[in-house]
C-alpha cells in the first residue's frame, strides 16, 4: 500500500523552517510587523520585552517567525534556566573586559560642568574611561571657558571635550561656547537645567521632575516640591544611588557623553 503525507499543502506554498533563538538578555532583534528594534530585557509567559536605544519598552508575543535577527527571520523561544553565558557588560552597556588594566592617561581630557555631572559620568562610564585612558575633570562653571581652553592648549594629540548644562539656543551657555572655535575642542550639552534631570524620573521613584519657577534655586525647589529635606547634597546622593546603568539615564545625556568619548579617543 502506498503511503501519503497528511500535509496536502503544495511544496511551493510551504514555509521554510526558521531557526529558534533563545531570547537571552541583551539580544538585539527587530519585531517583524512593527519594525520595533531593541534589546531583550525580559522574557516571560510567552512574551518578550524589548528596549530600544531611547529607553522605550514594548512587549511582543513570541510568535513563530516573529522577529528578525541580523536581517534573518527567526522564532524567539524562552531561554533555558541555564543558558549559555553572555558577555558581561559595563554600566554604559559596553562589553566588559575582565582583568583589563587601566590605560595610561591620554593627553586629552573631558571637562564637565559641575561635580554632580562628573560623579554621574564616572558612575556610568568609569570602566570605559579607564580602559581608554580618558580623565574626566569637573568645572565649577563655564563663565571663563575661553580662558580655560586656552590654558589647556588643545591639539590634535590632546583633544578636549566639554559637557555643558542647559546648552540650548539663546542661552548664556551657548553664547560662551560659541567663543571657542578650536577644531580640537568639542563642546556639547544637554537641555536640562541641572544634570539631576538627566536621571529618569522612574529610576528615582517619582512620576516626573517638578517644574521650578524661574528665579528660584532649582535644586532647592526640587527638594521642596518632592518633600525631600532641603539638603541638596543628600538629595543628590539619593539620586545617584538609583543610577545603576545607562538605562537609568535620558538619551539626551547618553548621546552627548558617547560623542565626547569618541572625539577624545579618535586617532
Amino acid at each position: 500500500m502506498r503511503s501519503y503525507n497528511p500535509d496536502l499543502t503544495p511544496p511551493w506554498k510551504r514555509s521554510a523552517p526558521v531557526p529558534e533563538v533563545p531570547a537571552e538578555a541583551d539580544l538585539v532583534v527587530e519585531e517583524v510587523s512593527t519594525g520595533f528594534c531593541g534589546a531583550v530585557i525580559r522574557c516571560e509567559a510567552g512574551t518578550v520585552t524589548l528596549e530600544d536605544r531611547f529607553g522605550k519598552h514594548r512587549v511582543f508575543p513570541m510568535e513563530p517567525r516573529g522577529f528578525l535577527l541580523e536581517g534573518r527571520v527567526v522564532t524567539l523561544v524562552r531561554p533555558s534556566a541555564a543558558g549559555p553565558a553572555r558577555p558581561a557588560r559595563t554600566a554604559s552597556g559596553s562589553i566588559a573586559v575582565p582583568g583589563a588594566r587601566a590605560r595610561v592617561a591620554r593627553a586629552g581630557r573631558i571637562y564637565v560642568e559641575g561635580r554632580h555631572d562628573a560623579e554621574l559620568v564616572e558612575r556610568v562610564w568609569g570602566d570605559d574611561l579607564r580602559i581608554e585612558g580618558v580623565v574626566v575633570e569637573y568645572l565649577e562653571g563655564i563663565d571663563d571657558l575661553p580662558a580655560i581652553v586656552a590654558d589647556f592648549a588643545p591639539a590634535a594629540d590632546a583633544r578636549l571635550g566639554i559637557l555643558v548644562d542647559h546648552l540650548v539656543p539663546g542661552s548664556k551657555e551657548s553664547r560662551i561656547a560659541a567663543q571657542v572655535t578650536s577644531p580640537d575642542v568639542l563642546i556639547v550639552g544637554h537641555p536640562y537645567i541641572d544634570v539631576w534631570e538627566a536621571v529618569k524620573p522612574a529610576s528615582v521613584g517619582i512620576p516626573a521632575w517638578p517644574v521650578i519657577p524661574h528665579g528660584q534655586d532649582w535644586k532647592t525647589g526640587v527638594c521642596r516640591a518632592l518633600s525631600w529635606p532641603e539638603n541638596t547634597g543628600a538629595a543628590w546622593q539619593h539620586i545617584l544611588s538609583r543610577v545603576h546603568s545607562y538605562k537609568d539615564l535620558e538619551p539626551q545625556l547618553l548621546g552627548r557623553v558617547e560623542e565626547l568619548i569618541d572625539f577624545v579617543t579618535a586617532p
